[in-house]
Formats: structure tokens, sequence, C-alpha cells
């Protein structure tokens, strides 16, 4: 029977003893933003941090540059733990993905130094581009999660949360097409392909009287014409449209194209339109590895807190899709005061500060310990796989990374 008390206390000693290079890497990264698929820094960073740690590093792994494999253990249950490093553009680490890449770093590196031991293997996967470019949908479909049992990852908020409101989304991008005329000499010869967007923004705002409270569309307009004296010919605008649900994104999807299309007809221009995939799959946080996760986490003082008892984070995020083909959990990590909401500036100071660092080594620590629990608990993998496939058949997990 395995001692699980001792070997958390064992993998405890291990992330204080990476303290110093884990908490380097979280400066370098958050030092150094960069963009979805860009993050050359970040990837170095990581990759040379797990490789002198001992476990087997795969860069550029499948197939895509900024990704990385990383392994310790060589049978048994193959749980994944996550690292996200990409930034904001114009504002950096304002979501603080320097915490999850070095805390996921963290969580390997403890994982491995009992990895043989208890008969499991720890799969540090480095994941580009969440910031809309769905790496690990492209991931996941190169073959990343298919002999995968389990996946980890904490992310950054302003509480300590069993999980967030990671809701389904796909942006669409739109294009208006008019006809020019000299907006004072010949109004009537043009067709005002700006006046089309307009009304289509209009139209979406009336719109969200009438869907559910837990829905979300914003957009903005990228192209607004040349001259204020010439009739703009064409116009363009970028929308993201969120639903709760994959199904509910598809039927909520329709609703929006009707609206923008209105206002193409109402204005006599033709309008064309682009859904940006991947696509963002809702959440499926998994209750037997969260409640795992929230026991290790309470060993490094925190409480975990019920986000429906609170007003919770809502956003999107691509780890939705892997939880719709593996058990997983998307936690968030307390790194600075409840009132400071992510992606601002003010988050970007936290994320990089004392309080990002604790978040580091503290989620680093949970995260092994519930990967510990994975492995050698009775039948906490089983609970989890069981979990799983209840959300499959009630509907909630459509068993595909895309929607």
């Amino acid at each position: 029977m395995v001692d699980l008390d001792a070997v958390k206390d064992r993998i405890d000693r291990v992330v204080d003893d990476h303290a110093d290079v884990l908490l380097a890497a979280s400066h370098e990264i958050h030092a150094h933003p960069e963009l979805g698929f860009e993050e050359h820094e970040a990837h170095r960073v990581l990759t040379d941090l797990l490789a002198d740690a001992g476990l087997a590093v795969t860069r550029g792994a499948y197939d895509l540059p900024t990704a990385f494999e990383a392994t310790a253990g060589t049978q048994g249950p193959r749980i994944a733990v996550l690292c996200e490093y990409d930034a904001l553009p114009g504002i950096g680490h304002a979501c603080g993905h320097n915490v999850i890449g070095a805390a996921g770093a963290g969580a390997g590196i403890a994982a491995a130094a009992v990895a043989e031991e208890l008969g499991g293997t720890v799969v540090v996967l480095g994941t580009p581009a969440e910031e809309g470019g769905g790496g690990k949908v492209y991931l996941a479909e190169r073959g990343a999660f298919a002999s995968i049992d389990a996946a980890l990852m904490v992310h950054p908020a302003g509480l300590d949360l069993a999980w967030f409101g990671a809701i389904a989304i796909q942006q669409l991008e739109v294009t208006y097409q008019g006809r020019a005329a000299h907006a004072a000499a010949a109004p009537q010869a043009g067709r005002n392909a700006l006046d089309a967007a307009v009304l289509g923004y209009i139209n979406v705002a009336a719109l969200r009287q009438h869907i559910r409270p837990d829905e979300r569309v914003h957009g903005i307009f990228t192209d607004a014409g040349k001259a204020p004296n010439v009739v703009p010919e064409h116009a363009a605008a970028s929308w993201y449209v969120r639903s709760p649900t994959v199904r509910g994104l598809e039927k909520l999807k329709a609703r929006v194209l009707a609206c923008l299309e209105a206002g193409a007809s109402a204005s006599g221009c033709t309008m064309e339109h682009t859904w940006l995939d991947p696509a963002y799959a809702n959440m499926v946080d998994n209750g037997p590895m969260v409640e795992r996760y929230r026991e290790n986490l309470a060993r490094t003082g925190r409480t975990l807190a019920d986000p429906s008892s609170i007003d919770g984070i809502v956003g999107s995020t691509d780890m939705g899709n892997l939880s719709h083909i593996v058990p997983s959990i998307h936690p968030m990590i307390q790194v600075s005061p409840p009132t400071v909401a992510i992606h601002t500036q003010d988050f970007v100071r936290f994320a990089g500060g004392e309080e990002g660092d604790r978040a580091v080594l503290d989620g680093a620590k949970a995260m092994a310990a519930t990967v510990v629990d994975l492995w050698a608990r009775p039948g906490a993998l089983d609970d989890a796989r069981t979990a799983f496939e209840e959300a499959r058949a009630s509907g909630r997990a459509t068993g595909s990374a895309t929607v």
C-alpha cells in the first residue's frame, strides 16, 4: 500500500528544490511576451528546464514548432499536465500564462521523481496559442492525446476556484461590399458598406435582449472606410459568439448571422463571412478530479471555492475541446485580489510578482499530487473515467476535439 501522504511530501520537496529555476522561467516568459505560435523563447525556456530535470523532451512536437512534449515513466496511466505560454497583443501576460507554463513544468518535474516507483507516466505538453489559435485542438487532431488517460492545468485568476465558466466560442469575420461615390456630389450613386456593418451591429445589439443570460456576442469594426467624403465601398467586422454548450453555439451562430446579413440587405450591399476554426468547446470539468485537486491544493494552505457561490469568471479556452475527449480539469489559482480582472494591465503586474510566484509553486505541488492520486489512489482514475462517460451520455461532452 502506497503511503500517499509521504509521497506528496516528497514531491513538495522536489518543487521547493526547483523553486529558483521555476520562478526564473516564469519571470523570463513574463518579461518576453510572445503571441500564439510565435512563443520561441518560452518554448526554449521550458524545454531546457524540463530536459535539465531529466525528462525526455521532444521540441517542436506534432509538427507545431512551439509545442513540446516531455515524459517520464514507462508504464501505467498516462496523465498529461498542460503548459500554456502565449501572450495577448499589446498587453503581454495579462492572462498570466507565464504562471501556467512554469507551474505545469514544476508539476511534471515533481511527478517525474516518483513516476517509476508508482507505475505511472507523466506527460508535460506545451500547448501554444491558447489565445484564439487553438493549439490544443491541433495537438488533439495530430494524436497528442490519443493515449492520455486524464489531463489537467491551472490558470491564474483573482480567486482560487474549482473551475470557471468556460463556454463555447467561435470567431466570425465579416466583410461588406458596396459601391463608392462622392458623399456630397452624388451620394445616390453609392451603396454604403459601413451602413451595412452598422445596421448589422444594431441588429445584434437588439438580439442581445433575447438570448440566454449566459450567452455572449461581441464585435468590433475592423474597416470603416477611408475618407468621410467617400461613400465606403468596403467595411469589415470581427465578432465573437459564445454559448454555454456546443449545441447552443450552433443555434446562436445562425441567429447572429441572420442579423448581420439583414444589415447588408437593407443597405443594398453584399456580405461575405468566415467562421474561423478551430471553434472552442465548453469546458466539462471532471468532478472526481476536481475533488482530488481540492484536497491537494488545501495542503498548500489555499481553499478552493465553488464558482457557483460567487460571481464567477466567464471566458473560453481550447482546454474545453480537450475536456470532451479525456477527463480534464481547469481550476483557477489566485494571483491577484478578486477586484483585479484578467486581461488587464493590473493583472500583468500580479502575474509577474510575488503572488504569481506563489501560484507557480502551489499550483505545481497541487497538480503533481493530483497526478499521484490518479496513479496510486485506489479508484481515483476509475471515478474520473466514470464521470467522463456520464458527461458524454448526458450530452455535455461530445467525444470530439472539434465542434
